[in-house]
């Protein structure tokens, strides 16, 4: 049967829903069901598809909170390295992370730099190799990952090499984020790679950062969908004076509120995938979302934790997985003012 691409996406969602609401373990369970191969061209047993596909997994990854390098593994990883990677470099590192038996991941991020578009990191010439120089924050699976996309600055402007994080030079210090996914700082000093670890100069760091954004929006949506929904069932369940909790005006307002943040942060989103994966300028629209989910997500997820009153802070209830998710996603983003900052700047430019 032949599909549009709308009813793909929704088969995608459908089908990414199902494996994360099973019993099984679920990173596992979205390999075995071929959708971390989405992205892959077909020379490689993969689909063909893009960010617009790669978007609806990581949207229902977020709906379900479940705990899956999904992120890391398929907007910093996947497919960066499909776009800007050459033939060999896909065929050695795309496979084993469509099998579920390898990661990738980025370093997007520096010291008081998010999303860093001219690295301090550097990359210097040195016994007919590059020398890379530097400090990466908030690396998430930076121990675990096969490969870090690491962004850097060249004599000649910027570029994206390959790191192994068990390289010479390179230090990994652990961190700690909200939601207890494993993440590091990351310490190159004088490590080197061949020119067969470049992934690709010239506009590759904006590549990256469109990917990474674009990923991260999808899963923040997905979250903020998830939070909603859950909150909205414990309205309905829970009674109080012989009523339904949702039966009360205030909390129909909360909720109401709640669910406007959802829609707004959901079309945002969904105009910026959408034009980036028409081949479209998607800078502004990513722009916009990013605020959006900074500003609003943080505080709808306080009102659903109020709603669920002592329920919502119990840790064998599932809204934690939501919040700390929104918190670690805000701070990727650079967070509400920052993002604002972003705007300013182009309406000044």
């Amino acid at each position: 049967m032949d599909f549009t691409l709308d009813e793909a996406q929704t088969e995608i969602a459908a089908l990414a829903a199902k494996v994360l609401g099973s019993d099984d373990d679920p990173w596992r369970a979205l390999a075995a069901s071929g959708l971390l191969a989405l992205a892959l061209p077909p020379d490689l047993e993969g689909d063909g598809l893009g960010v617009a596909e790669v978007a609806q997994v990581l949207t229902e990854t977020g709906r379900a909170a479940a705990p899956v390098p999904a992120y890391a593994a398929l907007a910093l990883g996947v497919l960066p390295v499909e776009t800007l990677g050459t033939p060999a470099q896909r065929a050695a590192l795309l496979p084993p992370v469509a099998a579920g038996e390898a990661l990738l991941t980025a370093a997007l991020h520096e010291p008081s730099a998010p999303l860093v578009a001219e690295p301090a990191t550097t990359a210097r010439a040195g016994g007919g190799r590059w020398i890379l120089d530097g400090v990466k924050t908030a690396v998430p699976y930076a121990a675990e990952a096969h490969r870090i996309l690491t962004p850097v600055s060249t004599p000649h402007g910027t570029a994206v090499y390959l790191v192994d994080p068990h390289a010479d030079g390179v230090t990994l210090v652990p961190g700690r984020n909200s939601a207890g996914t494993p993440e590091s700082t990351v310490r190159l000093d004088a490590v080197a790679v061949e020119e067969t670890d470049l992934l690709a100069d010239g506009d590759a760091v904006a590549v990256l950062r469109r990917f990474a954004l674009a990923g991260a929006l999808a899963l923040g949506d997905g979250l903020l969908a998830g939070a909603l929904a859950l909150t909205v069932k414990h309205v309905g369940d829970r009674t109080q004076f012989g009523r339904p909790l949702a039966a009360f005006q205030a909390v129909a307002g909360q909720i109401a509120d709640v669910y406007v943040a959802a829609r707004t942060v959901h079309l945002a989103v969904a105009s910026a995938v959408w034009r980036l994966a028409s081949g479209l300028d998607a800078d502004a629209e990513l722009d916009i979302a990013a605020y959006w989910f900074a500003s609003q997500a943080p505080e709808a997820l306080a009102t659903c934790h109020h709603l669920h009153g002592g329920v919502g802070v119990d840790e064998t209830y599932p809204l934690h997985r939501y919040s700390s998710a929104v918190k670690d996603l805000g701070r990727a983003l650079g967070g509400a003012a920052h993002r604002l900052g972003r705007l300013g700047e182009r309406v000044a430019g």
